[in-house]
């Protein structure tokens, strides 16, 4: 008795979903130092002022706040960019 053979299944790439292609870790990692700086700029836009004055004042500066913020962006720029992009033995 002859029997007939099907013909060979086909294999369907599988698409790769937008979630996963934006779950990439240096995707994240850009996206964290990104909003650290633009929380920056934020502050510099709309934050308050730093007002020193002098004992009479007669004497008055101004600073924009994110001076003192910038300081902060940057450190968390360095330390999540050192261990967000940093590769493994293993990779």
């Amino acid at each position: 008795m002859t029997s007939v053979s099907h013909e060979p299944s086909r294999m369907v790439p599988e698409r790769r979903r937008w979630v996963l292609e934006f779950g990439e870790r240096e995707v994240w990692v850009a996206l964290a130092i990104v909003v650290m700086w633009l929380a920056v700029l934020f502050d510099a836009v709309f934050g308050p002022d730093i007002v020193n004055t002098n004992g009479g004042g007669t004497n008055t500066s101004a600073v924009p706040s994110a001076v003192a913020v910038a300081p902060f962006a940057f450190l968390g720029t360095w330390v999540v960019a050192r261990y967000g992009f940093r590769r493994d033995r293993r990779d």
